[in-house]
């Protein structure tokens, strides 16, 4: 018999269904029993869609992908390293809150709802916010992110209430724990947990099939799987970025990211009708803090990789007191406070006293931090040089790092994975080869110029703040309080923010 081609994989002799259903119904029955009796013991296992990396971006790639009935017969599968039974049952005590948090707008949240893996997330930890003040630690220059009480940009109005949402903070492991819950509903995922990638090279040329062109995924266990389309969701690190010769271009901010778990004196001054999260900028970098549910918040420091040091070793009353400092001091003051070894409560206390600041344009005092969630990471800016290659795309961290400033990071890789799934859906519909270039090629047009701008913006900013004197303190104050005082340019900056905007590029 002739050699025979499908999507890209030459055959020999007649295998199995390779790919999705509806191409498998086009085999004769004799191709499946032929491979199923004699498939060599390392014959790859064959799939429509890989994807390396189970975190939020890989989760939500492949239940959209089962969600979508365009796709749904797609042959899939997740490698990750993890063990994902544990974070599918994930479970905290009430009232306590893993440090890791994340801003979702309002676009990622619909995407989420749309795939129905919203409503598999512990909607009793979430906690949507109204507004967000933001200002300059060395001018007080202030902006304040709200939707103006007629404003029908925003995607949040609560159920019954006439507030709408900025965003909502939700823990990962949460996200990630709804995914799994709706992916195991929607069945048909092949998933390969507890397993790290040992080596991605490009497949070969046997006597049953030609699969020099497809990537094969060796995991440490020796089982290996070959993609039509591999995706990489893997992290900063991307294995399958590396395999795909994709280079990643950025810098490192020489800042670390200070998080923890905060408890306030009281539940914010809205109360749970009107959350408030707050960042301001100083010279070493933007401290935020959001609200979580009741009268706890999440703390996001980014500083320098020295002052991380001394935060992570102090006492938990010292540590209350800099973060308490870190919102009511001038930066000098706050630096001295870096180079005691402790004492740093009582300092405070001796401060606050010939300080003046406005305690309701501040967030409420941290009165406790709670134990075991100080922690610190790197902060760095990278860029893939594309998001595609033959039978490989990225997303996610993989394709891109942003400064944790703008609160993006996890919502670029939610909109690479909504045009990721659109761009296949589409493939699938007209008969194109889901893993060859051109077919990708809309994905890559559609996300690379929006999160490339995002990035600079981000950088941009952090540089613009990291300066404490000279003249560009006033023009970034007469900057910050001109887009305050303009209603329509500043709801244009949260409707890009939030993803509700004009597209612009």
């Amino acid at each position: 018999m002739g050699s025979a081609v499908i999507s890209g994989c030459r055959l020999r002799r007649p295998l199995s269904s390779l790919l999705c259903r509806s191409c498998s119904r086009r085999l004769l029955p004799r191709f499946s029993r032929s491979y199923a009796r004699a498939a060599p013991a390392q014959q790859p296992d064959i799939y429509d869609v890989v994807c390396v990396g189970g975190g939020p971006a890989g989760l939500s790639l492949l239940t959209a992908l089962r969600a979508n009935p365009s796709t749904a017969g797609l042959r899939v599968a997740l490698v990750e390293a993890q063990d994902l039974s544990k974070i599918r049952a994930w479970e905290m005590p009430r009232g306590r809150y893993s440090n890791r948090c994340s801003s979702l707008t309002p676009k990622s949240v619909r995407f989420l709802q749309s795939i129905g893996a919203w409503s598999h997330v512990k909607a009793d930890r979430v906690q949507p916010y109204h507004e967000m003040q933001v200002w300059d630690g060395v001018s007080d220059a202030r902006i304040e992110f709200e939707w103006a009480p007629d404003s029908s940009a925003g995607a949040g109005a609560e159920e019954g209430e006439g507030v709408r949402t900025v965003a909502y903070m939700a823990e990962n492991l949460n996200l990630t724990s709804g995914l799994l819950g709706r992916l195991h509903e929607l069945g048909g995922t092949t998933v390969i947990d507890k397993a790290r990638v040992a080596d991605i090279t490009l497949g070969e040329e046997t006597e049953d099939l030609d699969l020099r062109e497809w990537p094969i995924v060796r995991l440490d266990g020796g089982k290996q799987l070959a993609a039509r389309l591999l995706v990489g969701a893997d992290g900063a690190n991307s294995p399958v970025r590396a395999f795909a010769g994709i280079e990643s271009r950025g810098w490192d901010y020489e800042r670390h990211g200070v998080v923890a778990t905060l408890e306030l004196e009281g539940d914010g001054w809205g109360g749970d009708a009107m959350k408030i999260a707050y960042q301001r900028f100083l010279p070493t970098g933007p401290v935020a803090m959001l609200p979580l549910p009741g009268n706890l918040s999440t703390l996001v420091w980014s500083t320098t990789p020295a002052n991380a040091a001394v935060l992570k070793r102090l006492a938990p009353k010292d540590f209350i007191a800099l973060v308490n400092a870190a919102f009511r001091l001038i930066p000098a003051d706050l630096e001295f406070m870096h180079t005691l070894s402790s004492g740093q409560e009582d300092e405070l206390s001796w401060r606050l006293e010939h300080t003046q600041f406005d305690r309701q344009a501040i967030p409420q005092t941290a009165v406790r931090v709670q134990e075991g969630t100080v922690a610190s990471f790197p902060l760095k800016m990278r860029h893939a040089d594309t998001y595609i290659g033959e039978r490989v795309a990225l997303v996610g961290d993989a394709a891109h790092s942003v400064h944790p400033l703008g609160g993006q990071g996890l919502n670029q890789g939610q909109g690479d994975v909504e045009s990721l799934v659109k761009t296949i859906a589409y493939a699938v519909a007209h008969g194109q080869d889901i893993g060859s270039r051109m077919a990708l090629e809309p994905y890559n047009a559609e996300r690379y110029g929006p999160n490339h701008v995002l990035l600079g913006v981000c950088d941009k900013l952090h540089k613009i703040y990291s300066v404490g004197s000279g003249p560009l303190v006033p023009l970034r104050t007469l900057g910050l309080n001109a887009v305050n005082a303009l209603g329509p340019l500043k709801n244009f900056v949260m409707d890009q923010a939030a993803g509700n905007g004009v597209k612009l590029f």
